[in-house]
């Protein structure tokens, strides 16, 4: 079947936009799921096994377009663009400064993994740049959690959905629960909705981590 893995509605609209099945599959796979997309990409001379440049850089389509029309490679946007700089010409002195962004093989297929789930580049460029996996980075990336708070809120217990839900940062959460119960049960207290001080009056009153560790399930 040429669009196997394509919803109806998928296929139409690529076949609408003038994609052919393979053409289709490669954006897709490159992390462009929509061909509005695609066409604007095509429009900045990107192809499916280049938009990465791009993507790295967290650009949306359209300014990769402004760039292409500026005569600006896709390498060197992607520093300009990192850098801070939005298209338009400087110096190029000035340009010298910008670093190349990594070519890391395994950082690209994590970023493209995730550019997949749908999470926006610049948050999957930074777990991709960090080193995370991306099995591990998917979870939390979609809820778009810093990827540094991810990693101290792996470190304490938490999920992606309970560190999510708390809606600070982790240092935040850690100075919340600081003194009021054991580092090690600050996940499970906290997830199953109670506040520090609620927390240390329970384990006061005999309530261990465990039974609490009960109504963190239930509340899941």
């Amino acid at each position: 079947m040429e669009w196997e893995g394509f919803t109806q509605g998928e296929m139409r609209r690529w076949r609408a936009a003038g994609f052919d099945p393979g053409e289709a599959g490669a954006w897709r796979e490159a992390g462009v799921t929509s061909p509005a997309d695609a066409r604007l990409w095509q429009t900045a001379a990107a192809t499916p096994g280049t938009v990465i440049a791009w993507q790295r850089a967290g650009m949306t389509p359209a300014e990769a377009v402004r760039w292409h029309e500026l005569g600006v490679a896709p390498h060197d946007a992607a520093r300009r663009h990192l850098a801070g700089e939005r298209p338009r010409r400087v110096p190029w002195l000035a340009r010298l400064v910008v670093p190349r962004p990594a070519e890391s093989p395994a950082c690209a297929a994590v970023l493209r993994r995730l550019l997949r789930a749908g999470v926006p580049a610049d948050v999957a460029r930074a777990y991709a740049d960090a080193g995370w996996d991306g099995g591990e980075a998917e979870d939390w990336a979609r809820r778009r959690v810093d990827q540094g708070d991810a990693r101290v809120f792996r470190a304490l217990g938490f999920t992606a959905a309970e560190a999510a839900r708390t809606g600070l940062s982790a240092v935040q959460v850690m100075a919340a629960w600081w003194g009021a119960v054991p580092v090690e049960e600050v996940a499970t207290w906290c997830a199953a909705g109670f506040a520090p001080g609620e927390a240390a009056a329970q384990r006061a009153a005999g309530v261990t981590a465990a039974q609490a560790s009960v109504i963190r399930a239930l509340s899941r």
